[in-house]
């Protein structure tokens, strides 16, 4: 019976895994609610993709001291020495450690670092940093996400018990591009891994761990590399291999996110893709369109692309079979804009979330905008951005009063001009006695406290349920 409630409660918990003062009411329960619900909270203790200086100061001494409380008894006064206070690092009732799940060495030495900091003795900080190490690569610990950040200065592979920690790894995030040696390791560890994100500084010469890492996956299904474009010729040889190795993964590759334009037309053979997202750096000119022609997604269902031109866009929306649900198309041109719209409307019935971000002449849209409106009656979610000071804002927020759906609730918008508001609040006249719109403004040229003041009241008469203005919330 015990078994069974603990089963029974493990699984209750896990639902609950996202929310932490749930999970953190259940602890004071009892000690079995607590057996139970500590392991789950501890799976991924700091929770969150963010830098590591993103972690606050009180986060921090939390980790350390529950980090440090598992060290022997000898190196916790070696500690205490070292730092010359007065904590008190008692032995935890929990091997809180072993139930990690997500290990970030970004965060664990960014840790380390901000806790030692300032101490006079390197070997004894180096012999410390060692020993917590060593608390996380064991032969008892089994991690299922790893994030290694640039010029962390470890070799997994050499530490005994890394092919026990890591041998059944599902997500592994990698920023940086200089030692090829830590994911040639890892090749030889992880088979097991589902998701790959690269953040890739400069294009390597040397890319045989990329490769190698990617290419002995056995159920590889999502990917995402960034490429932070520094204006040097870009690699295509680098660029070339990835394709190449992408298409061995076709049976099992569902989400991809690339971030240079296709050297070859790998993307033919991806079909059973379910998200694609193509960003082209800003300084790039797209001039292979055959790369992106003649394709096939027939269940794919989220679309985001940058810097492409309007035609291609429209080639894709066209290679779908009306599953897509979501599409964002960010710095666009207006060269066949009516097109793209149209090819939206009549190829994605059942899209839910559209961005349009158009640098100039954004006007262009209004012959076929109406249209889209009427025909995708799911659309939930509209992001309009313009650089353009001359939109005609009023006859926009016109057609979305006469002919939203009625599901289309939520809205974003971003201009540079200065009547911006006034017309917003036009549109919020009209929009009385409809459902009430979450609204996000962004306008860098318009003071927040006089926008706050003109769209408070629209709150309180119901018309807005959640506004936020340049990231502040009304």
């Amino acid at each position: 019976m015990v078994y069974l409630i603990n089963d029974v409660l493990s699984s209750i918990f896990e639902e609950l895994r996202n929310d932490k003062k749930s999970l953190y009411s259940c602890l004071l329960v009892d000690r079995t609610w607590c057996v139970v619900a500590v392991p789950i909270l501890w799976k991924n203790p700091i929770r969150t993709d963010s830098p590591k200086y993103y972690l606050s100061e009180k986060v921090v001494c939390a980790l350390f001291n529950v980090i440090c409380s598992h060290l022997s008894v000898e190196s916790r006064e070696d500690l205490k020495r070292l730092k010359s206070d007065t904590e008190t690092y008692q032995h935890p009732s929990f091997n809180y450690i072993n139930f990690w799940r997500h290990l970030n060495f970004g965060h664990l030495n960014y840790i380390i670092e901000q806790k030692l900091i300032g101490t006079s003795n390197d070997s004894n900080v180096s012999t410390i940093r060692n020993e917590i190490l060593k608390l996380f690569i064991n032969r008892d610990t089994k991690f299922t996400h790893l994030s290694i950040y640039i010029n962390y200065d470890c070799q997994l592979y050499q530490i005994s018990g890394t092919e026990h920690c890591f041998s059944e790894l599902e997500s592994f995030c990698y920023t940086g591009n200089s030692d090829q040696s830590i994911l040639e390791g890892l090749a030889r560890i992880c088979k097991s891994i589902k998701k790959l994100v690269f953040d890739i500084i400069r294009c390597p010469t040397d890319n045989s761990g990329f490769i190698k890492l990617i290419e002995v996956q056995k159920n590889l299904n999502d990917v995402c590399i960034f490429h932070i474009y520094d204006g040097d010729d870009p690699n295509n040889s680098f660029y070339k291999n990835l394709e190449e190795i992408f298409i061995k993964h076709a049976n099992t590759l569902k989400y991809l996110r690339i971030d240079w334009k296709p050297i070859t037309r790998f993307l033919s053979y991806l079909v059973n893709l379910l998200s694609l997202e193509i960003r082209i750096p800003h300084l790039v000119y797209y001039n292979e369109p055959d790369n992106l022609k003649n394709l096939s997604f027939p269940i794919l269902r989220i679309l985001k692309v940058r810097q492409i031109p309007s035609k291609i866009i429209t080639n894709l929306i066209e290679s779908t079979k009306g599953n897509l649900v979501k599409i964002k198309i960010k710095y666009c041109d207006n060269d066949n804009i009516k097109r793209l719209i149209q090819a939206i409307y009549q190829n994605c019935p059942n899209l839910e979330y559209l961005k349009l971000s158009l640098l100039s002449n954004a006007d262009l849209i209004f012959p076929e905008f109406e249209n889209l409106l009427i025909k995708c009656k799911f659309l939930n979610g509209l992001v309009f951005n313009t650089y353009d000071d001359k939109f005609d804002w009023v006859n926009l927020f016109s057609i979305l009063t006469k002919s939203s759906p009625i599901s289309l609730i939520n809205f974003k918008f971003f201009s540079i001009k200065v009547q911006y508001i006034k017309d917003v609040t036009l549109f919020l006249d009209n929009w009385k006695d409809r459902y009430p719109i979450s609204l996000i403004l962004n306008n860098r040229n318009l003071n927040y406290t006089g926008v706050k003041q003109q769209l408070q009241d629209y709150k309180t008469k119901g018309i807005i349920k959640k506004c936020y203005f340049n990231g502040r919330e009304i």
